[in-house]
This record gives C-alpha cells, structure tokens and sequence, in this order.
C-alpha cells in the first residue's frame, strides 16, 4: 500500500490542483497560417538516457509506465536513445522491451554517457562506446541507426570531431540531432530534491508543472523562430526531453499544451524525414542542437545566441524566485 500511496497522491495533484496549467506565453502560429492553411510549427518528442531506478518512493516500472502511456494516449510515437550500460540486467531489458513493443524506435546514446568535449574522452572511446550499444539495441525490432551525443557534445577541436563523424560513417550511423534543446532535467533535479526533502504530500507539484510546461513551450518558441529565420519555412522539429520524472508527471499536459499554441505533433520517426537533418555543420561549429549550430554558423546571431545554448544556470533564479 505504502508504495501506490506516492502515485495516488501524485495523480490527484495534477487532476485537480492545476487544471489551468498551459503555458502563457501566446500562440506562435501567424494569423496568416490559419488563414491560408499554410504549414505550421511542427513538433516531435525524442527521449534520453533509460533510468532504471525507483524515483522519489516510487516505482521505476510504474513512472515509465506513465511516460508510455501519455504517448499512447495521443498516439505519438517517439525515438528513445539510450545508454547501454544498465541495459544488460533484467530491468534494462525490461525497459528496452517496453518501448520496443509499443512501436517507438530504440537508438545509440553511448554506453556510460561520456563527455566527449573532454580531452580524455577519445576517438577511441567513442568507438567502444557506440559499438557497445550498438551491440545491445540491435537485438530489438525497433532499431534505428540514429545516435546522440552525450550533453550534445561533438568533440572541443575540429580534428576530434572529424575523426568522431568518421566512426559514425563507418558504422553507419546517422547523427541523432536535436532541434530544440532545453533543461528539462534541471526540473527534474529540483523536483526530485524537494520531494525527498519534504515529501510528496508538502511539494507544490502544480507549480513544478507549471514552470515545466512554460519552459518548455519557451524554448520550442525561442528555436523555432531561429529555425525559421535559417530555414525559410517550418521543419520538423526533435524536441529532446529526458526518461525522468517530470517526463512520467507531465508529458500529457505538454503535448496537449503544444497543440493549443498551434504546434503540429507527429511521430519522431517521421520528423527526422525533414531534409534539414542533411544539413552537417562545419566542425568547427559542431555541438548544442541542430539550429543553435547552422545559427552559429551563419554569424548573423553573434548578439544573441548563449553558450552553452541550455543550461540549469539559466533557470536556477526563476525556479528560486518562485520557490520550487
């Protein structure tokens, strides 16, 4: 009983304490759009990571559970990169399994999630790293060539991230980019902090929702109009959000506030079909999301893009302002 209570808790927050929650930040598509019929923002969810722990009191298989079942709930289906290394044990496989059977695809995030802008992180660790997973995840029917970078990090010099391209090359394997990047797991962090701290019953888990969604919708907003402003028109956009609790917690409540400011939602899958995902930035500009780099590499935002592009520095004041 002690272990339902944390959930049961949990859902009656969140059905009944914040039922005006979205984001108020207004709706991004033109009036133009819905005149003409035009394209709109479009948006697709891609997950990291694949914890296997229990999380605040409650259940690991319980608060992935969750996460599927937003998904299934709107029909969407995501791409999952994962780390291999907690993989290999029942659980891991149990995690794997139930992504897979539910028809999301299943790709590389390394094996121990390294930093491979750190000079004792090589080419050759990278190599080991890819092949391990590699090695794991291909098992699965849902596998698709796609890795993620670590922290979305390249390599610090452009010979490290020619020669890291290279082993992609050589193994086939298709950068997993990112096109709206955000500190979804800094929200994370503090949640998790407060509920442990003073537990679930005392923890304004409304509010905590409140500034997820916001930040999130905040920061699709921010990288797609920089996108537009590279591309000319709407892409498909890969929003990378975390297996985490916020993820379990939210995830519903951020899709439909998606689809209220406009946003086309679709199949990340699909999503990585846009041709922006050929686009390769020079090595010297490798690293952050997918548009922060073609931006970086234009020179036309010198004034206003930030480095690094997302970052708990950037939200630490407003959580603290608001308390959470």
């Amino acid at each position: 009983m002690t272990r339902i209570l944390p959930i049961a808790f949990i859902l009656i927050v969140l059905l009944f304490g914040c039922k005006n929650i979205s984001s108020e930040k207004p709706d991004i598509s033109s009036r133009e759009d819905k005149e003409v019929g035009v394209s709109r923002p479009t948006i697709s969810f891609t997950f990291d990571d694949g914890i296997t722990s229990d999380i605040a009191g409650i259940k690991f298989e319980e608060w992935n559970s969750m996460i599927l079942s937003h998904l299934e709930n709107e029909n969407l289906k995501a791409v999952f990169f994962v780390t291999g290394k907690n993989k290999l044990n029942k659980k891991g496989q149990n995690l794997l399994n139930s992504w897979n059977d539910k028809g999301h695809n299943i790709a590389n995030h390394t094996f121990t999630h390294p930093n491979f802008n750190s000079q004792k992180n090589n080419v050759q660790l990278f190599k080991n790293e890819l092949i391990q997973t590699d090695s794991i995840i291909s098992k699965l029917s849902n596998w698709v060539k796609l890795f993620r970078f670590p922290y979305l990090k390249e390599g610090a010099s452009k010979a490290k991230v020619d020669s890291i391209r290279n082993v992609l090359i050589d193994n086939n394997y298709k950068n997993g980019y990112v096109t709206i990047d955000a500190s979804d797991w800094y929200i994370n962090q503090r949640l998790i902090n407060r509920i442990n701290a003073v537990g679930i019953e005392n923890t304004k888990i409304d509010k905590f929702k409140k500034f997820y969604i916001q930040h999130l919708i905040d920061r699709a907003n921010y990288y797609e109009k920089l996108s537009y402003q590279i591309n000319k028109r709407h892409i498909n956009h890969t929003l990378l959000l975390h297996h985490n609790l916020t993820s379990a917690l939210f995830l519903g409540d951020l899709i439909k506030d998606f689809k209220k400011k406009g946003w086309t939602i679709i199949n990340a899958k699909e999503a990585y079909q846009d041709e922006v995902f050929e686009k390769q930035p020079k090595s010297e500009y490798a690293g952050e999301s997918l548009i922060w780099s073609l931006a970086k590499q234009s020179g036309k935002f010198e004034q206003s893009l930030r480095y690094p592009a997302e970052d708990s520095r950037y939200e630490e004041n407003a959580m603290d302002s608001l308390g959470l």
